[in-house]
């Protein structure tokens, strides 16, 4: 008889000082599929899920997939939200537990639930509360991931990816898959152990086209060839939620009769990240000198490439900023984009007039003006009105459809300003090709992300300037109030010192 694998995917990185929950229609704005439609949507494209049957058909297991529901990173996940989603899966694990021989999930690492601070724990618990203690479960998490002890009591098998930007997530499914199936086949005996550091986050957050960070994941891949080390993950933690348990932490999966070497690898790991902790590759740039940058810059190679890091929508930003453009237009930076705004306020006004109509509004700066500005007064002219709707092309995003929502292009002083309703990072040029916005006619073009865009937009980039626009995601930790993490903690307190147990 084939081995049944009972699938599912519940993806959330939990911004805590973002105003808000993120709710059930969140997930369904992103993706909230069932089964097959799961499958022929995420089966074949780079997606946990699609690694998860790759292994799944070369070991001709039985899959049974219950969910993939992913959101934009955002506020705590409301209750109703995390009751339904781990509910599909846990009533499939307890519908089909006369015959599950394993389980094999897709999770973040760092969803913070509105009742909790550990949401993967919290799953993994009732799970584990309905397929007793032995049955195998493993799980793939984001490089960004906060793992707590319950995470690595509760799963046998964690993976984590090796990339950042994210381009693995189908190789390390497929890991996850293979290691899952060794262990049904009885040919290792999988165990977790975890080395947290205490920092806020990695120094450079998991980027992995920095070469020391890059250096990490590289010799944690070089370590999984050792016998008995099935999987070493570096999780660079995550900055933007305060919980006791946040921060980079080392993880390594290996077999029975090689925890003395797996303790070895993690503490070296850890202590490296640790000894890194003042080595930033970023230079972070204020709007204004972005905005020098930008009226100054002549595009040769291709447009200037601004990454607006503190209101990336990836990391629970509200993505809707305005110091950054605000600086742009004093400086008379034209032509350059904008992308994106999101002001489903002002979308929905600018699609109450036809292309060509001249409209003055107020726009961003509506959630939280404390975080990168409030709200600007602008007169200009709707160049482009759409759905919303778009399909990657390039590395993290090709093959997959999404949508912003309502959308328009909001032309200012000769800056396309790509309006959006629902949230999203830049992370594919068709994000705003999709919206007749072309990067190579442009001086200069803003992105609002922290890392992912590099994948699509460094290669047509005739240079590339990060921005620190003081929204919510800046890299100033001290300015969010911290009232959850374990204190002393690297940078909010000098003299934090770190002892390996």
């Amino acid at each position: 008889m084939p081995f049944h694998v009972l699938t599912g995917a519940f993806v959330h990185e939990s911004n805590t000082f973002k105003k808000g929950e993120t709710t059930l229609q969140d997930f369904r704005d992103d993706v909230l599929d069932l089964g097959q439609t799961a499958i022929d949507r995420l089966g074949d494209v780079n997606d946990e899920l699609a690694g998860f049957l790759d292994a799944g058909r070369a070991a001709g297991w039985k899959v049974t997939h219950t969910v993939s529901a992913h959101a934009t990173p955002g506020a705590r996940v409301s209750r109703e939200a995390f009751d339904h989603i781990a509910g599909l899966i846990c009533d499939a694990a307890a519908e089909h537990r006369a015959t599950l021989d394993g389980i094999l999930l897709s999770l973040h690492g760092s969803m913070v639930p509105a009742f909790c601070e550990d949401g993967e724990g919290e799953l993994l618990r009732r799970l584990r509360a309905i397929v007793g203690p032995d049955l195998p479960i493993a799980a793939t998490l984001d490089l960004h991931a906060m793992v707590t002890p319950a995470m690595v009591e509760q799963a046998q098998i964690l993976v984590s990816y090796k990339t950042y930007p994210h381009i693995d997530m189908r190789k390390i499914g497929r890991q996850a898959g293979q290691l899952l199936d060794a262990t049904l086949r009885g040919a290792v005996t999988p165990r977790t152990l975890r080395v947290r550091i205490p920092m806020l986050d990695e120094a450079n957050a998991g980027r992995t086209d920095v070469a020391d960070t890059a250096a990490l994941y590289a010799d944690a891949a070089a370590h999984e060839a050792e016998p008995g080390i099935l999987a070493v993950s570096v999780n660079a933690g995550f900055s933007e939620a305060d919980i006791p348990d946040m921060g980079p932490t080392v993880l390594v999966t290996f077999d029975r009769g090689h925890e003395d070497r797996a303790q070895e690898i993690a503490n070296g790991l850890a202590r490296r990240i640790w000894d890194g902790r003042g080595k930033v590759g970023n230079t972070f740039l204020t709007p204004d000198q972005a905005a020098q940058e930008a009226r100054d810059f002549t595009p040769g190679n291709g447009p200037l490439v601004i990454a607006d890091y503190a209101d990336n929508p990836g990391a629970g930003a509200y993505g809707d900023a305005t110091a950054l453009l605000q600086a742009l237009l004093a400086a008379g930076a034209a032509p350059g984009a904008f992308a994106p705004m999101i002001d489903p306020e002002a979308a929905a006004i600018l699609h109450r007039h036809k292309v060509g109509d001249t409209v003055t509004l107020d726009l961003g700066g509506k959630c939280d003006p404390s975080f990168g500005g409030g709200p600007l007064h602008l007169t200009g002219e709707v160049v482009h009105l759409s759905d919303g709707t778009y399909t990657g092309d390039g590395p993290i995003l090709g093959g997959i459809t999404h949508s912003f929502g309502p959308t328009a292009v909001f032309r200012v002083q000769g800056i396309d300003v790509l309006v959006v309703s629902l949230p999203g990072q830049m992370l594919d040029l068709q994000q705003v090709r999709a919206f007749g916005i072309e990067p190579d006619a442009l001086r200069f073009l803003v992105v609002k992300s922290m890392q992912h865009f590099r994948a699509a937009y460094e290669p047509i980039a005739g240079r590339v300037i990060v921005c620190d626009s003081g929204a919510l995601a800046t890299p100033q930790a001290h300015l969010r109030p911290y009232t959850r993490v374990q204190r002393p903690v690297w940078p909010l307190d000098a003299d934090t010192t770190f002892q390996l147990a």
